[in-house]
């Protein structure tokens, strides 16, 4: 017996998919409702010229409810009037055993096309004359004859959608040396395709590919005709401009080599540009003055064929991704643009990180300023003036003090360029970033500065340790830098270990175009470019928070916050080289904790205002928290503390250090 899945797919099998849209949806809705899965509706589908792709034909199918308005009924309405023959139904008494085979089942008049093969019906049609125009769509493409072949009318019937195809035109669909299916056209009116058949990757093909300088690509037949006769070259037929990507991406497959070109009709050409960008192809777009669905063979109709030659040799390429530069292409090319000459590039991802207290987020509002105000330099770097939006993530009183310390201490506004955002942020959604880039566009912030301070209030709930999480803020705050342009400035912590620079992940560091180090010890701050495209890094900026009293509270006390000013003292250019290596780090970190908590107020009885340590003691006390193996550990401390010296960072005399 022939199971009612059987007899469902049977029924859709014998509809040709080339019908309109809302015709095919119905009969979606019906296939569903009889039970039909969505590879045999999606296979069905993708037999049709028009079919426009799987993720299309899914989503339709998800759309339709289980226990919808239209039932199986229509499904088998339907296919009865294209002719079907119900496979459940008894014949001369006998019921058909299962579904494709009739050698129990009394033969229909005429041929089924539920149930033949492309290749049986291939085999009925007679090749075409090589007389021109011998049909009348040819003539009226004005095409020619070879591969294509005519369904005689003494030939079995063959009907199709209600349509007796007797001489109409046949054009194959194949796949390397397998015939697929096959498409029919008439004198006039719309093509039909065998129901049945897929196209899968298939095509048709005007003249020969492996002689062609170019391969053209493009929706039916007459463009294919229109495309060889005017350049000698070889054109494919995709069977509708739903399937271009696919064969494209199948002739990329077959002729590596071959200079692909898509030919869409008028109003297809974005999907052409998509299709040519992911082959590596090239794409023509015709006149933009023309209708939609205009195609080069109308073009070549109403021009002739040494235009159309024109057109076809003027393509399009899409961007490559990558460049290849000769060396006076780079000697030529345009400098590095800068918002902060040497130190913040005008356009990229940027830090500015430091432990805690060490003044980063007041350097932050003052190189915020110095932008946006268009200072003619800031610690000596020349700036570009940029609208800055300040996002202080780390709450808005605490800004707020800041702004009007800078503003009392400038004895003027801040710039009107420098614009803020105090609400929470997410960089991790996508919402949010979308959201600030479009806040940030509307109030004239685009193309300048972008400040996340701080980068863990940004991320909050991120594990920055984790190369995921970083990537995925990473991500996003590239995404934001790509849609407000300019430049996006993280402001970041150090972690436990500050001679290990940012705190988390690696990859975080490595995807910078700047970044600017700060610095704190005691009393004496610095900042340093750690980070710098095609400039020196290194450069050491010694500065100092200057206290701002802003007024007095309820209680009468002080209300009072902090400005940056340069600390261009002498004692301060002459301290300005920190430690580079990391066991100088160590060291430094270590003998400035030590000498803090000294009470060596003398030496050999000698008072002193400065307190002092033994070098043997420092030597021991560095030692302990170097890292390197444990017999070298003495022969490290000894060379970062003979470095330091030698930098005058610190003092050596008679056995005792002391800070310079």
């Amino acid at each position: 017996m022939v199971s009612e899945y059987e007899r469902a797919a049977s029924a859709l099998q014998s509809i040709d998919p080339a019908c309109d849209r809302a015709s095919w949806v119905k009969l979606g809705m019906a296939a569903k409702a009889a039970g039909l899965k969505f590879e045999d509706f999606n296979q069905w589908s993708a037999s049709a010229g028009n079919y426009a792709g799987e993720s299309d034909c899914r989503t339709v199918w998800k759309s339709f409810s289980e226990q919808g308005a239209v039932t199986s009924a229509s499904l088998f309405a339907m296919a009865l009037t294209q002719g079907w023959k119900d496979p459940a139904k008894r014949v001369n008494g006998k019921a058909a055993t299962s579904f494709g085979h009739r050698s129990k089942v009394v033969p229909a008049p005429g041929i089924q096309a539920e149930s033949v093969k492309a290749v049986r019906v291939w085999e009925l049609c007679e090749p075409m004359q090589p007389s021109p125009f011998a049909h009348p769509y040819m003539e009226k493409k004005r095409g020619v004859p070879d591969g294509v072949r005519v369904y005689p009318a003494s030939a079995p019937p063959l009907t199709i959608q209600g349509q007796n195809v007797a001489d109409w035109l046949v054009l194959p669909c194949w796949s390397g040396d397998k015939l697929q299916t096959l498409q029919f056209v008439p004198g006039d009116g719309p093509k039909l395709n065998l129901p049945g058949a897929s196209f899968n990757d298939g095509f048709f093909t005007v003249g020969e590919i492996a002689a062609s300088a170019r391969v053209f690509i493009v929706e039916g037949i007459g463009q294919a005709w229109a495309c060889n006769s005017a350049t000698g070259d070889a054109a494919v037929v995709c069977f509708g401009a739903g399937r271009m990507a696919t064969v494209a991406e199948a002739l990329r497959a077959t002729v590596p080599a071959a200079k692909l070109v898509l030919v869409p009709d008028r109003s297809k050409e974005n999907q052409a540009e998509q299709i040519a960008a992911a082959i590596n192809g090239e794409w023509c777009e015709l006149p933009k003055d023309k209708p939609d669905n205009y195609d080069v063979n109308d073009y070549g109709l109403e021009y002739g064929c040494d235009a159309l030659a024109d057109l076809l040799s003027r393509t399009n390429a899409p961007q490559m991704r990558f460049k290849v530069q000769s060396g006076l292409d780079l000697c030529t090319a345009p400098p590095m643009r800068w918002m902060v000459r040497g130190v913040l590039p005008l356009q990229g991802l940027a830090a500015l990180y430091g432990p805690s207290g060490s003044g980063k987020s007041f350097l932050t509002l003052d190189v915020a300023a110095a932008v946006a105000d268009g200072a003619s330099a800031w610690f000596g770097h020349r700036v570009v003036r940029c609208p800055v939006t300040y996002c202080a993530l780390e709450g808005e009183a605490g800004m707020g003090k800041r702004v009007k310390a800078w503003s009392l201490h400038n004895k003027k506004p801040v710039p009107a360029h420098l614009r803020f955002i105090t609400q929470p942020l997410d960089l991790l959604n996508t919402r949010d970033v979308a959201d600030l880039a479009q806040a940030v566009q509307a109030a004239g912030g685009s193309n300048g500065m972008v400040i996340l301070d701080t980068l863990n209030r940004a991320a909050p709930g991120a594990d920055e340790n984790s190369s995921m999480d970083m990537g995925s803020i990473i991500a996003a705050a590239k995404q934001l830098q790509i849609l407000t342009g300019g430049l996006v400035l993280l402001v970041h912590h150090t972690g436990k270990d500050t001679t290990r620079g940012l705190r988390g992940h690696s990859s975080l560091y490595a995807a910078l175009d700047g970044a600017i180090e700060v610095n704190k010890t005691d009393n004496r701050r610095e900042w340093r470019v750690a980070k710098s495209k095609d400039e020196e890094t290194g450069a050491v900026h010694a500065f100092k928070l200057s206290v701002v009293t802003l007024g007095c509270d309820a209680d009468n006390e002080d209300i009072s916050s902090c400005v940056v000013v340069p600390d261009d003292g002498v004692d301060a250019v002459k301290r300005a080289k920190l430690p580079s290596g990391g066991n100088q780090k160590i060291a430094f970190d270590t003998l400035n904790e030590s000498l803090s908590k000294s009470v060596e107020g003398n030496k050999d009885g000698v008072p002193s205002e400065h307190p002092c340590i033994r070098m043997d003691e420092a030597v021991r006390l560095v030692a302990a928290r170097l890292t390197c193996d444990a017999k070298r550990r003495t022969e490290r401390a000894q060379q970062a503390l003979t470095a330091l010296v030698a930098k005058e960072v610190f003092c050596f005399e008679d056995e005792w250090l002391r800070r310079t």
